[in-house]
């Protein structure tokens, strides 16, 4: 039975499909999710994260500035930031708790990314999770 994790693959695989081709047709890739989920929940779970990605990636962004030292999003690795920012949005958005989501998009990058990949996008997500964010200094906080 397929699982939300197999709906975090998927996401990710979209996203960089559109990371790379912004003008890619969103019904083929809708029909895409469906044929690789074949579960109306999974289906719209991962739909929901793709279009709130795609809909909120320059907050999402900015967000991942902020804390992102000497880097800037354009010039990571593009399976680093789509799954920093899935991971980000749906911990924000969805209210997955943020240890789950660690866990899920870490994965993801050792799957998908280099050999560097999973711990750069934990020291990035754990620095941006919402219990680091409310526990920030005044003045420090990101921006939301």
């Amino acid at each position: 039975m397929p699982r939300r994790s197999d709906a975090r693959k998927c996401v990710l695989q979209m996203l960089y499909l559109l990371d790379q081709n912004a003008d890619a047709d969103l019904q083929t890739i809708r029909a895409t999710v469906e044929q690789n989920l074949e579960n109306e929940e999974l289906v719209e779970f991962a739909w929901r994260l793709i279009t709130g990605v795609r809909a909120s990636q320059d907050e999402l962004d900015q967000q991942i500035t902020s804390v992102a030292q000497n880097w800037r999003v354009d010039r990571m690795a593009a399976t680093d930031r789509n799954a920093i920012r899935a991971g980000l949005f749906e911990m924000q958005q969805v209210g997955t708790p943020a240890a789950i989501v660690l866990n899920e998009t870490i994965e993801l990058a050792r799957s998908f990314g280099t050999e560097h990949s999973a711990s750069f996008v934990n020291g990035i997500l754990d620095k941006l999770k919402p219990e680091q964010l409310s526990d920030a200094p005044a003045g420090e906080e990101t921006q939301a």
